[in-house]
């Protein structure tokens, strides 16, 4: 295997005063950039000589990307797990046992613990532009090592625990490099895509498409992280045009279904579910913006894009290459450390392109008759007046003798539509054998900040739902519980 090439200098050709970032301090320069990375690092070096792992939990995504750039400049590799919980403090802490933290007092579901040492970015004064003319000319960092390890990334495996997967910093390097070819955002310095992302940096997408493309695309990046409607319409009307849109279907929907006035956006980007194709039109009809779509997973980070109002086909970025075999496809080349097994499947055809047919986990047999749970739940969302909604597989979903049906159940939040009124607008959509049994009304599904649904959220719904259910079936004169 060849030797990776040695990265540039990050920030290397960049003019002082190219604009980075933008925060409700102000815009922030790469002058001031270069200084904050380096305050911090020399700050990293003086106060954890011991800690060789960081947990960067900063809510403000400047001073995240500065806690992680001051970590590569200090030689430290920034842990980057699935979720952020007490529990993964507790299980980073395993995995490195010379863990600190770098939190900046923002909102977190993280309890930093006492005996855990951290460093508070919010009292160091970051992102303070001077402005008065007097920075470098470029404003150059070291240039790091391609072999470095800049990160791990986690993903949960079969048992619960956190499963590491090595980043060095050369393969992010091309991994940026390649989203910017394929996404076409090279440009100029004073027409770079400014990101507005309602994703957390610390997520892998999220970290791609905000924290790699600020590094090394200098695309300039809105430090905050908009959830709701207006928030986002604020961030968005906060930084200058070119701008793009990162987000999830789940915060898309959100905002079309606001009904508020979106400043212009030149490209939206979406990943974490599929997008429906009926959602992408309607965000390129309300928003004159094209609607891309990131494939990829944790461990092989972004591999191929597509916009599904053209086509529903998959292209690959480059270098990357797919490999069948009995057991699945193969991903490889390119950013990807190693050979990793896809959790889809995939219909390979020429030219790199590929069709997603799901994932291995969600295919459903019922009755000779297949189909997977991405599907019906395109399906559940096209309905006029669903707000939101999946369909779920209990893990331990029992099959009736009697007819060997295996129960589906779905959580839907559509406010004025009845059990039976989505009932019957679904049997115009799939095969009856799917119908789900229970259909589960709430005011709102459990989604996290990237837009899923994890599993044990969805898993406490169904057993309350069937607690209840028992509960009232079990009343004198009690009407029969719903199936």
């Amino acid at each position: 295997m060849s030797a990776e090439p040695a990265p540039p200098p990050l920030l290397a050709g960049l003019p002082a005063q190219t604009r980075l970032a933008f925060t409700a301090r102000g815009a922030v320069s790469a002058a001031r950039f270069a200084a904050d990375v380096r305050q911090v690092a020399e700050r990293i070096e003086a106060t954890m000589p011991g800690c060789r792992h960081v947990l960067n939990i900063c809510s403000d995504r400047y001073r995240f990307i500065v806690g992680f750039a001051a970590a590569l400049l200090a030689d430290r590799i920034s842990l980057l797990p699935s979720s952020q919980t007490g529990e993964t403090v507790r299980q980073m802490r395993d995995f490195a046992p010379d863990l600190f933290c770098i939190e900046d007092g923002g909102e977190s579901t993280i309890l930093i613990p006492p005996d855990l040492p951290a460093l508070n970015l919010a009292t160091l004064g970051l992102g303070t532009d001077t402005a008065d003319g007097k920075e470098e000319a470029e404003p150059l960092l070291p240039a790091m090592p391609a072999e470095q390890i800049a990160a791990y990334v986690f993903t949960s495996g079969s048992t619960g625990m956190p499963i590491p997967h090595r980043k060095t910093w050369g393969r992010l390097v091309r991994n940026a490099a390649a989203a910017i070819e394929q996404l076409e955002l090279a440009s100029s310095p004073t027409t770079r895509t400014a990101i507005v992302a309602t994703v957390p940096p610390q997520h892998m997408y999220g970290f791609e498409s905000s924290v790699l493309l600020n590094l090394l695309g200098h695309c300039p990046i809105w430090s905050g992280r908009p959830f709701y409607p207006a928030d986002i319409v604020a961030a968005l009307a906060a930084v200058p045009r070119p701008r793009m849109l990162v987000t999830t279907p789940f915060h898309l929907r959100t905002l079309l279904d606001a009904g508020v006035e979106i400043p212009p956006v030149d490209r939206i980007l979406s990943a974490t579910a599929p997008l429906p194709a009926t959602l992408a039109e309607q965000a390129e009809a309300a928003l004159g913006a094209p609607v891309h779509e990131i494939y990829g997973c944790t461990e092989t980070g972004q591999i191929a894009t597509r916009r599904i109002t053209q086509s529903p086909l998959w292209s690959l970025m480059r270098d990357i290459q797919l490999r069948a075999d009995d057991d699945g496809v193969i991903a490889s080349g390119g950013h990807i450390e190693g050979e990793i097994r896809l959790g889809d499947i995939i219909e390979q055809h020429p030219e790199g392109r590929f069709l997603l047919l799901g994932r291995h986990t969600d295919l459903i047999n019922i009755a000779g008759k297949r189909t997977t749970l991405g599907y019906l739940n395109q399906q559940l969302l096209a309905i006029a007046g669903v707000e939101d909604g999946c369909f779920y597989m209990p893990d331990d979903s029992k099959t009736d003798q009697s007819a060997q049906i295996t129960r589906l159940c779905a959580i839907v939040a559509a406010p004025g539509l009845s059990r039976s009124t989505l009932l019957a607008a679904l049997r115009q959509r799939i095969d009856a054998i799917f119908l789900p049994r229970p259909l589960i009304l709430v005011e709102r599904l459990p989604r996290n900040s990237t837009g899923k649904l994890p599993r044990t959220a969805l898993t406490a719904i169904v057993a309350e739902h069937a607690a209840q259910a028992h509960a009232s079936a079990a009343m004198p004169g009690a009407a029969p519980a719903e199936p």
